[in-house]
């Protein structure tokens, strides 16, 4: 399966009863609020990172480390959004009980971790070191919320979605100009529209 975009970038395609904590590798987006160019600029086809974007790519890369089950693959920082891929090589434990405390019912003590737990771990640290940074006079205030409440993600199939995705996220700066995520894209209005649909 080809890796397009416009389908797999621009909306969720969240699987409905999908176990997003099982083993395999994940395709994630997450944009500012707004749209706000935040972490830094594109400079001849470069992303050219601020301090505040090397922060998002320094806890990115601290996710392996909060959970040790997942590795991490190519990544980007873009001015206004970041894509990155996740590995799950193995899951938590997953629920069996606790044998040896007869007050615990038979309940599981560890739930593995699912993808969404992992994207809001790693939005509430960004949020948290901007908002020191903003208080510290370094980087610009962010309108109410650094990220938007949703994100995009797209379970990759095999092989050839998997390096299609690395391609698009090495070659995400180069594309800026066509990227839905620019604002200062001519037509990135009806971006706009399929955005709002999607978050109600």
């Amino acid at each position: 399966m080809t890796f397009d975009p416009d389908i797999h970038h621009r909306r969720s395609i969240r699987l409905k009863n999908y176990d997003y904590s099982q083993p395999g590798p994940y395709f994630v987006t997450v944009c500012t609020h707004n749209r706000e160019s935040l972490f830094g600029h594109i400079h001849e086809n470069a992303m050219i990172m601020n301090e505040a974007g090397g922060m998002v790519d320094r806890w990115w890369r601290e996710l392996p480390k909060k959970y040790p089950m997942i590795d991490t693959d190519a990544h980007t920082v873009m001015p206004n959004h970041f894509h990155g891929i996740v590995v799950i090589v193995g899951a938590a434990l997953r629920g069996r009980p606790d044998e040896s405390n007869p007050n615990n019912g038979g309940q599981p003590h560890r739930v593995a971790p699912t993808l969404g737990d992992m994207i809001d771990w790693f939005k509430t640290m960004t949020t948290n070191d901007y908002i020191r940074g903003v208080k510290h006079g370094q980087w610009r205030p962010f309108p109410g919320k650094l990220w938007q409440r949703n994100y995009y993600e797209h379970v990759i199939r095999d092989e050839g979605d998997l390096n299609a995705i690395r391609e698009y996220i090495t070659n995400n700066p180069a594309s800026w100009d066509k990227d839905n995520e620019n604002p200062e894209r001519e037509d990135h209005a009806s971006a706009d529209m399929i955005q709002h649909e999607h978050d109600e």
